[in-house]
């Protein structure tokens, strides 16, 4: 059998009953912090841009352009949307996928239930099957995949998107394999687009591919249904002969299912995850040590796994794009501030008088001989020595949100929620619509809560530095 047929077959089979509660949790989840960032990412230039280019008429269709008031047809709602959830790099990631996760499945599975109808149940639904073929796929192709410089939130995440939204729109297990094989053409993204706009176009583009697969299927498209196993298919084309191994993608379906365990990644700061254990060693020493004058420090070490400085070793950041993926700017700010917050990446604060003065004495090392209780490649130590010769370290296993299995607590992910969206809504808006996502199975169509997302009066756009 085929891979497209077997995830099809599966996809098909899986039941809104036969969620754990735990799936339907972490779902909801990911629809509060996705539709946050999307929010706050909404205020950012790159969607703009996208929406410009498209050319869209007012009221040219069924789906929300998040963070306004215009409306537009679920492809282009699913690009401009999917830029936004993205362009802030403050959502969520998963392990086995190795990307961002739910920036390119909600905005595709808001898209289409606003456009066709769906409801709460359906959604969420959608976004477990997604979440559990991402995660397969993932398994097979990296670490290979990701070292090789493609971006897996646009490689393999199309196919959760295509995942996502064939269930919520009940495809057929020929539709759904139609859709699959589709998709293996409509992946792309490398990763040397990293710390620019682009990036988040991946998202975009994922979120609207993975429709489009699903859109096309529905409507009698045609695909080879060996598209992956084939000799000039994805397997061979995006890893080649020996670096991947296509009997992952089968084993363990849905025991357990992904989601669950080992769970999504949520951040706390809104920059690239490869900083975050590092960021929060830096935040450890100021918690422990107190703050001190930034003046004083002589040098910072800061260790990481090799396969995170390869694009996060950025020692002069020359945009707030590209500070986002410097983990030696990362460091240094939790440090002089005692925390990383979104302003942090506005208004060229990268520029900063002390910034530019202390950034030459940070230095981002490649973790060799430092013995930590997991082998997770998000660990990270750093170590400060100040100008009268102390040294101060924290070393952190694995950052607060890194699956499931280290949550961030509801509350902290609410207020995340709020911050982001009071940049766009009303506050007592934002509340509301946390706390509808709450009961969000109890949704009977999706575009009635999507109605409650709309701005009070025009959002002004932050533009890029």
């Amino acid at each position: 059998m085929n891979l497209a047929r077997h995830f099809a077959e599966r996809i098909t089979a899986l039941r809104y009953e036969d969620l754990p509660p735990e799936a339907v949790y972490w779902s909801k989840v990911a629809v509060l912090d996705t539709l946050g960032v999307m929010l706050a990412g909404s205020r950012e230039e790159a969607p703009h841009i996208v929406e410009d280019v498209l050319g869209l008429p007012a009221g040219s269709g069924p789906c929300l352009i998040v963070g306004s008031e215009r409306r537009a047809g679920a492809l282009d709602a699913a690009l401009v949307n999917g830029t936004a959830a993205h362009v802030l790099d403050f959502d969520n990631t998963a392990a086995h996928m190795g990307g961002h996760v739910s920036a390119v499945m909600v905005p595709a599975l808001l898209a289409a239930a606003e456009a066709f109808g769906g409801s709460g149940r359906d959604l969420l639904l959608g976004h477990v099957a997604g979440y559990e073929v991402g995660a397969r796929i993932g398994q097979s192709v990296n670490f290979y995949h990701t070292e090789k410089g493609w971006h897996p939130t646009w490689t393999i995440g199309v196919f959760a998107v295509t995942a996502a939204c064939a269930r919520m729109l009940n495809l057929s297990v020929d539709q759904t394999e139609t859709a699959l094989a589709l998709a293996t053409s409509l992946a792309g993204g490398t990763k040397a687009n990293f710390g620019t706009m682009t990036k988040s176009l991946h998202a975009g583009s994922c979120a609207r591919n993975g429709l489009l697969a699903v859109m096309l299927a529905r409507k009698g498209f045609t695909a080879n249904p060996g598209a992956f196993e084939h000799k000039q298919g994805f397997f061979e084309v995006f890893n080649g002969t020996g670096n991947y191994d296509a009997a992952r993608a089968t084993a363990h379906w849905a025991d357990p299912l992904d989601i669950v365990v080992p769970g999504a990644s949520y951040k706390l700061y809104p920059c690239c995850y490869s900083t975050h254990a590092a960021i929060e060693a830096a935040l450890n020493i100021v918690r422990k040590h107190g703050r001190f004058d930034p003046k004083k420090i002589a040098r910072v070490e800061s260790h990481t796994a090799d396969v995170r400085l390869m694009h996060t070793d950025r020692p002069d950041p020359n945009s707030e794009l590209d500070a986002k993926f410097s983990v030696q700017y990362c460091v240094l700010r939790a440090l002089i501030d005692g925390k990383v917050v979104m302003e942090h990446f506005e208004n060229e604060a990268y520029r900063e008088a002390v910034v530019r003065e202390l950034l030459p004495r940070v230095h981002a090392i490649a973790l060799s001989g430092i013995k930590f209780d997991n082998a997770d490649p998000f660990n990270a130590m750093v170590n400060v020595t100040l100008t009268d010769g102390t040294t101060l370290s924290a070393a952190v296993d694995y950052p607060l949100g890194r699956t499931s299995a280290n949550p961030i607590a509801l509350a902290d992910l609410k207020a995340k929620f709020e911050n982001c969206a009071g940049r766009v809504l009303a506050p007592q808006t934002a509340g509301t619509v946390a706390r509808a996502i709450d009961t969000f199975e109890e949704v009977k169509l999706v575009r009635d809560f999507m109605a409650q997302v709309v701005p009070a009066g025009p959002v002004l756009i932050r533009r890029s530095a």
